[in-house]
Order: C-alpha cells, then structure tokens, then sequence
C-alpha cells in the first residue's frame, strides 16, 4: 500500500481560535462526501491522542474498505493543529486593518483524496467477476460516457 511517490489533493483551513473545531468538523464533512459520492464502503476513525503526535490536537482518518486485503486502509487524514504550527510560523491575526494582532490563527488539513490509494479502492470495490470494472457514476462524464473498464482480450 505504500508507494515511492505519494500524491494527494490537500484542504486547508486558517482560523480564528474559536471556529476551529466546527471547521474540523467541516472538514471531515467534504472528505466524507468524496468518499459517499465515490460510492466507496468507509468508516470515519477518532485517532487516539497517542497515534497523532505532538502537531495536532485532534485527528480523524477515514478508512475504505480493501477486499482484496479483507480490510480496512486509510486514504484521508483530518486534522485540526489548533495553534501549534501557527505559533512556529508567527500566523497572526488582527480584529481590523491597522490595529495591532489580536492572537495566533489556529491551522487545520485534511487530505481531501490520496490519488493513488483511492484508484486502489474504486478497482477493488468496482471489479466484476468477469474482472472488467464499473466505473463510479460520479466520474462517468469525466470519462466519456466510459462506464465499465473491460480486461484485455488476449490475440
């Protein structure tokens, strides 16, 4: 599951301190809408404290369901950093232009899609028994009308 190249599209959130755990909750709103609308089978994980190190203060992983590995892989990672990167970075903020920073902008990410472990679920969730695969709905116009994937015929 691991490959040398690791490309992902990414959210990111600066906030003010006091909205930044319903954009936490946002966040993992629009990564679990990506995985619905994808139609994959997933679960959403509260990472332990623990699992997290020491940049976040809270994180959520979403798992989608591998059958050829009989379970559960992450592809999208949800965290809220609160104040600790901003500190590093001096990320303020200000109430109005011209008056002085006001306090430190909390910072949050999620992956929104990891491109290649999310190819990996669509083909084992969408293979057929014929090994051809249906293509998601939600793609279909962005492959030409293309809705099933057939296997090469041998000459």
């Amino acid at each position: 599951f691991r490959t040398h190249q690791f490309n992902k599209v990414e959210q990111f959130i600066f906030c003010l301190p006091e909205q930044s755990w319903e954009m936490h909750e946002e966040l993992l709103r629009n990564a679990e809408e990506l995985v619905q609308k994808l139609g994959l089978p997933y679960r959403v994980v509260n990472v332990c404290t623990g699992d997290i190190g020491s940049f976040a203060a809270k994180k959520y992983d979403i798992e989608v369901w591998m059958p050829a590995q009989n379970r559960y892989r992450e592809i999208i990672s949800c965290s809220n950093c609160t104040d600790y990167q901003a500190r590093r970075l001096n990320i303020r903020y200000r109430e109005k232009e011209g008056a002085p920073p006001k306090g430190v902008v909390h910072t949050l990410n999620s992956t929104a899609l990891a491109t290649g472990r999310t190819i990996v679920a669509i083909l084992e969730n969408y293979q057929q028994e014929d090994g051809s695969v249906l293509i998601p709905e939600v793609l279909r116009p962005y492959m030409g009308g293309v809705e099933r994937i057939e296997p090469l015929k041998s000459f």
